[in-house]
Parts: C-alpha cells; sequence; structure tokens
C-alpha cells in the first residue's frame, strides 16, 4: 500500500514513518509540507522518494493509496476530508476531530467517495493490549469492576500546538483520549454517564489537569491525566479475583519488551503477582500493517470513523461535566 504523509510533525518522523517503514503492508511513497524545503529534508532523511511543497500536491499524485493525517487537531478533518475526497483511504491522528458533529462530516464523504478512514489510536493494535483484553474476558481476573489510570508529562512550551486551545490543545484531547478509548475497548462498552474536574492553564486557557470518571455499565474508569507533572503513564484492571497492570500502556518502546502484571490478590506485598513479557514490537508498524491489509483484503479498519465518534462524544461529556460541575450522558 502505497502512503502519502501530511506535514512533517514530530510523531510521524520520528514513530510512525519509521514504524511503517519497517511493514510488510506499507511503502511511504511521498510526504508533503508547506515548506517544500522542509519536505525534501525529512524525505531525504527518510528515504522516502517523493517531497511535495503542499498538501494539495500530495493529494493530487495518482500513486498514493492511502494519507496519514498528523496535523494539527484543527486540521484534521478538514485534510482528511479533501484526502478521501481525492480518493485516498485516510489514517487520522487522534483526536480525529474537534468536535463530534465536525467529526460526523466525514461520514458522507466517506460513503461517497468509498475510501476508509481511521482514526490512530496505535494502543488497539499492540500485543499488550490485546493480550489484556484476552485475559480479562477470559475471566483471569474475575469480573471487571474498575479501571484505573494516569498519563502525563510537561509540557509548558507557548509554541507548542499542545498549548494552544484553537488548535485542539489540552491534555484531554491529547492524553485523555487514552484512557477514554481504552477503557471503552476493554469493558466493550460505552458510558452511561461521565464526571469531570478540570483545572485550567491561567495563560493557555487549555486543561492541565483532570480527574474523569467513567460509569459504563459493567463498571467504572477513573484516570487522572495532565500537561504539567511528571512523566508517568500506567493502566490497572480490577476484578473480582484480581487484578492486571500494565508497565507502559501508551508510548510503549520499540526496541525493548512490553510488561504486564497478573496479581491473584493473595497478599498486598506482590506475593501473587506473575509477569508476562510482550515480545519487542513497534507498536506503528503494526498499526500501519493492519490498516493498509484492511484496505487490500477489504476488512475493517482498526478504528474506524464510528469509533472515533464515539470517543468524541466521550470527551465532549467531559468537557460538559466540567461546566455544569454534574454527571453528563456522552
Amino acid at each position: 500500500m502505497k502512503w502519502g504523509v501530511l506535514g512533517v510533525a514530530s510523531i510521524a518522523t520520528k514513530k510512525v514513518i519509521p514504524g511503517m517503514q519497517k511493514g510488510e503492508w506499507s511503502e511511504i511513497a511521498a510526504i508533503a509540507s508547506r515548506d517544500l524545503k522542509k519536505a525534501k529534508e525529512a524525505a531525504r532523511k527518510l528515504g522516502i522518494p517523493k517531497a511535495y511543497g503542499s498538501y494539495g500536491e500530495l493529494l493530487a499524485d495518482t500513486e498514493i493509496e492511502a494519507v496519514y493525517n498528523p496535523l494539527p487537531n484543527h486540521l484534521h478533518v478538514p485534510w482528511s476530508m479533501k484526502a478521501a475526497e481525492a480518493g485516498k483511504h485516510v489514517l487520522c491522528e487522534k483526536p480525529l476531530s474537534l468536535t463530534v458533529a465536525e467529526a460526523r462530516t466525514l461520514l458522507p464523504v466517506r460513503e461517497r467517495s468509498g475510501v476508509k478512514i481511521g482514526e490512530a489510536f496505535m494502543v488497539k493494535t499492540h500485543p499488550q493490549w490485546l493480550r489484556t483484553r484476552e485475559l480479562i474476558h477470559k475471566g483471569v481476573i474475575g469480573e471487571l469492576r474498575a479501571i484505573v489510570g494516569a498519563f502525563s508529562y510537561f509540557n509548558r512550551d507557548p509554541a507548542n500546538v499542545r498549548n494552544k486551545l484553537e488548535w485542539g490543545g489540552g491534555g484531554i484531547m491529547d492524553i485523555g483520549c487514552y484512557p477514554i478509548t481504552t477503557s471503552r475497548f476493554i469493558f466493550g462498552e460505552e458510558p452511561a454517564r461521565v464526571a469531570g474536574l478540570i483545572e485550567r492553564d491561567p495563560d493557555f486557557k487549555t486543561d492541565r489537569l483532570a480527574s474523569v470518571i467513567l460509569e459504563f455499565p459493567s463498571g467504572q474508569s477513573v484516570f487522572t491525566c495532565s500537561m504539567q507533572m511528571v512523566p508517568y503513564q500506567r493502566m490497572q484492571f480490577l476484578g473480582t479475583k484480581g487484578r492486571i497492570e500494565m508497565e507502559i500502556p501508551f508510548n510503549a518502546p520499540n526496541d525493548r519488551p512490553t510488561r504486564i502484571f497478573l496479581d491473584d490478590g493473595r497478599d498486598v506485598f506482590g506475593g501473587g503477582i506473575r509477569t508476562e513479557t510482550i515480545p519487542v514490537c513497534d507498536q506503528y508498524t503494526v498499526q500501519g500493517d493492519a490498516f493498509s491489509r484492511a484496505i487490500r483484503e477489504g476488512g475493517e479498519v482498526p478504528v474506524p470513523l464510528e469509533d472515533a465518534i464515539a470517543n468524541m462524544a466521550v470527551i465532549e461529556a467531559v468537557f460538559r461535566a466540567e461546566e455544569s460541575g454534574r454527571w453528563e450522558r456522552p
């Protein structure tokens, strides 16, 4: 599958493109930037055959079959729409949109163009998440009752896109979306209502600290995310008979194994903990190949548009809960 990349964002040049280049089903054939010099430099460093000085030129390339869109959040839907209208399949970075209404505008475009559009939640194809879900569904921890998570890093750079409210910046849109989507993934359900407590940066007005409760039919998920705290990430799944903990749930390394810990709860000192080691893999290789294969074989992409819309509905409900001080329904 011949891919084109819109922009030279760090996530693309440092993680996604190198990962996809290792894939059996994906070939990065072109990259575009509004600055041709930047596009050519990225193409040279990454060994990409073609470089374009505008996104439109890349979309006009008839050899490109699919597009990866890592542009700032406010440009996700506009350029994903243009790519689909040009007949390209689209893998768009998360969050897919700024609002549910905006995301829904892609539905008729997808149907009209006949292309596939998906959201780039690479965690949903990583073996450690698939294994965790398998263990829970097998009943290894009994009945899943609660999910507890944390995800944080420190970034107060005024020039960074994550600190620009009008561009869809803030912690929930950047990293809070992960515990939301993975909680939905593991429970296999949609939350009935949500609550959220949010602290905003006094200068940027973006959410810099948020704690969220999601009430599912089968249990609860709670998490804290922050853009101005110590770098940390962890997810725990607590059942009636045991517990599973993921050591590096979201930024899984591509040069060492990942680990999940299974605790039968026999004591509070860890006497019942055993470790499962997940072999080394690059989650961006896995994500790219899964998407490419879905196109080639006519299957569903890992995170289809409907799932992206459902996740955005939860995010919107969290922000409504911030304003109302009450539970809100997605």
